[in-house]
């Protein structure tokens, strides 16, 4: 039986090894994922993402982020907010002054409850509080109307006029640092 058990062990570690992607292969998918994208050839982006996530500890620190960033938004232009929210998350974690993916999670946060009547309730004021701090690092960084229309709306609909009062402060403070680009260089 114990024999059986160590060959079994090595059948699967054998086959584990066989099938994970090298750093090139890893590389030359992103590479493949980017023209896909640049296609506008969402199936087959989502179809080599899939193949790529797995090894994406293979890219570099500035290819997976700008990965992360890409499928995102892919996931975003397909209307899967749950997926685009989970990658935008990285991209922000690893890169937080990169205010484009804040705005994205900014908007995607409010999604649900943008354009609706106001029904202040543990869903919305949740909601409201995740898209706040990255509509401010968006409207920081881009100044947009219209944003900040939003980000006023929300405050006021939490009845928080104090984070009105100091909302300029915030900005100037967040303004500071911003990056619109990403490079995977």
């Amino acid at each position: 039986m114990l024999k059986k058990a160590i060959l079994f062990l090595i059948l699967v570690t054998t086959a584990t090894f066989a099938h994970a992607q090298t750093t090139e292969e890893v590389y030359d998918s992103y590479l493949d994922f980017n023209v896909a994208k640049l296609n506008d050839d969402a199936a087959q982006s989502i179809a080599l993402a899939q193949k790529i996530l797995p090894d994406t500890a293979k890219l570099t620190p500035k290819v997976r982020v700008a990965f992360y960033n890409s499928l995102a938004k892919l996931y975003e232009d397909d209307n899967q907010s749950i997926n685009a929210i989970k990658y935008y998350k990285i991209v922000v974690a690893a890169q937080p002054d990169y205010y484009v993916a804040h705005r994205a999670l900014g908007y995607l946060y409010i999604k649900d409850i943008s354009g609706k009547p106001v029904v202040m309730n543990l869903n919305y004021i949740e909601k409201a509080r995740l898209a706040l701090p990255h509509l401010e690092k968006a409207q920081a960084c881009d100044p947009d109307e219209n944003t900040l229309k939003i980000i006023k709306v929300l405050y006021n609909n939490l009845n928080n006029e104090a984070a009105l009062g100091t909302l300029p402060v915030r900005l100037a403070k967040l303004s500071k640092n911003c990056i619109d680009l990403l490079s995977d260089q």
